[in-house]
């Protein structure tokens, strides 16, 4: 059943969830996927979890608004920490969305994404970063990219964001589940969102709502899309 406009914007949670084991919270059609790929990881020494799965609307809008006031760190495109209270509104925006979705637009609210580390690679007490030098060569979950490379389309899952299309920094941790996800993005178009923002308080808030289509093309709009044979295979879900 596709998501409607308050799932679609994380402003309801009706098609999510709660895990136990992995704990996480994902779109009830996940969970089958979740588990059989997490099994399958296991088989191969690496205990896959999720750190992150589903957000919802108010989450999302505490990061952006402490993002936006300085509140909260914030990383250039090139992962060093940045002043976002330096920049102008415009600037600000651009930066924060290289790194976090906006409010109503994060992927995260429709239950199909995970951000995921192997577990068993990360030596007590420390604690993932989520940055593209931990699953390089060399990073403490090189070993959980290269069977997420081979495997995780096995289980309906992609990478929307393998790669640096000028919009959101490449996330080699951020799975997406193929057939939901995808009919989902197309189901989220401006007006939704536009719909979810304009009572919003959002911290520049005019600014978004003013640049909202190219925002929606740019950030939202422009990922790496999942093989035709993985959506073909996995569209029934949706």
């Amino acid at each position: 059943m596709p998501l409607n406009a308050l799932e679609l914007t994380g402003r309801a949670r009706t098609h999510i969830v709660d895990l136990d084991a992995p704990r996480c919270s994902v779109h009830r059609d996940v969970v089958a996927p979740l588990l059989a790929m997490r099994a399958a990881a296991s088989g191969d020494g690496i205990d896959l979890v999720p750190v992150s799965g589903f957000r919802d609307f108010d989450r999302q809008l505490l990061i952006w608004n402490g993002k936006f006031h300085g509140e909260r760190p914030a990383l250039d495109r090139n992962g060093c920490a940045i002043d976002l209270t330096s920049l102008i509104p415009a600037q600000r925006v651009d930066a924060i969305l290289w790194w976090s979705a906006l409010p109503g637009a994060s992927r995260h609210h429709w239950g199909t994404e995970l951000d995921v580390i192997d577990r068993a690679a990360l030596p007590e007490p420390a604690r993932p970063e989520l940055v593209a030098r931990e699953y390089a060569a060399g990073g403490v979950f090189a070993r959980l990219n290269d069977w997420l490379d081979a495997e995780a389309h096995r289980f309906g899952f992609f990478r929307p964001y393998a790669t640096d299309r000028g919009g959101v920094s490449p996330e080699p941790w951020h799975l997406s589940h193929a057939g939901l996800a995808q009919a989902a993005l197309q189901s989220l178009t401006v007006e939704v969102l536009h719909a979810a923002l304009e009572q919003a308080p959002l911290a520049g808030r005019n600014e978004v709502l003013a640049r909202l289509s190219q925002i929606h093309a740019h950030y939202v709009a422009t990922i790496d899309l999942p093989s035709p044979d993985l959506l073909i295979q996995w569209s029934r879900l949706s």
